[in-house]
């Protein structure tokens, strides 16, 4: 119904010709500040982030196909304002090669500069320097439970597939308009592409927050250091966070406090209602904690 409303809203309002954002950035006290932006769609980007259809961890699964359908019908509705929908589920073009958006991204035109590192991950910006990181991930954030998580792990292998790595493709949920949109998993083509449509306004979805969102070559850091304006949609991500550590809370509070982070010192963040209309997507309590 959300979609059906939105799209009757983009019906009624076909002579605009931008998209109004709230903007969330903090103080580096945390104090939520609101600022509207508009935004020309045909100069603006949608990046969906590593929306796999598998992962090792059998929550992050859970969780992403939960916010799934939520996530498609935000990218109906940008696509059909005349964003550019650049799909982005990392080491799996294999599946894609040949396709036109395959294609349209690997042959858009070579960028006259090229930021020197856009090809690489980018863990830290200058500005979170100044800041202690806010969660701690460096078990690789898997909240399953132990024994679930070895039957989920045994699982996969007796398909064929590596239980830490199992992803082969993006999720079905999502589709891809092979007549607008692109496929990539390049920083160098990411940025190919939003330098021959004249993009400078990027939003990012998809998982995980706190690692490939916020680092791989086409994420809220690389986008943010080298000059886009970029935001995240927040309600349509999630984290890689175990409650097991520290600051020990729930899972859906460590996503938040990493969110926290970045919109004090990376990007500020958006919703998805403000495209879609109703609420923000908010997940079950029984896959969100």
């Amino acid at each position: 119904m959300a979609l059906l409303a939105a799209l009757f809203v983009l019906a009624q309002s076909a002579d605009d010709t931008t998209i109004s954002w709230q903007l969330q950035s903090r103080s580096t006290d945390g104090k939520p500040a609101l600022t509207t932006a508009n935004w020309d769609p045909k100069k603006s980007a949608v990046i969906v982030c590593d929306m796999w259809d598998l992962h090792h961890c059998l929550n992050a699964v859970r969780r992403e196909k939960e916010m799934a359908p939520r996530a498609n019908d935000f990218l109906k509705v940008a696509r059909a304002k005349g964003m550019l929908i650049i799909h982005a589920p990392s080491d799996c073009m294999k599946p894609y090669e040949g396709t036109p958006g395959r294609l349209r991204a690997k042959n858009a035109p070579k960028a006259a500069t090229l930021p020197v590192d856009i090809g690489q991950w980018c863990s830290k910006i200058p500005a979170e320097e100044r800041s202690k990181y806010p969660i701690d991930q460096t078990d690789g954030g898997e909240d399953d439970d132990p024994a679930e998580h070895a039957r989920w792990a045994t699982e996969l292998k007796a398909k064929g597939l590596n239980p830490r790595a199992p992803w082969t493709r993006q999720i079905d949920t999502l589709a891809i308009d092979q007549e607008k949109d692109a496929i990539t998993d390049s920083g160098v083509e990411v940025w190919n592409l939003l330098e021959s449509r004249g993009i400078d306004q990027v939003l990012l979805l998809g998982v995980h927050v706190n690692m490939c969102v916020a680092g791989r070559p086409f994420g809220l850091r690389q986008m943010a250091k080298n000059g886009k304006k970029v935001a995240l949609v927040r309600d349509l991500t999630d984290s890689m966070y175990n409650p097991g550590c520290w600051p020990h809370v729930t899972h859906q509070q460590g996503t938040a406090i990493f969110i926290d982070h970045l919109e004090k010192h990376v990007c500020p963040t958006v919703t998805s209602d403000q495209l879609l209309g109703g609420q923000p997507f908010a997940f079950k309590p029984v896959t969100g904690d």
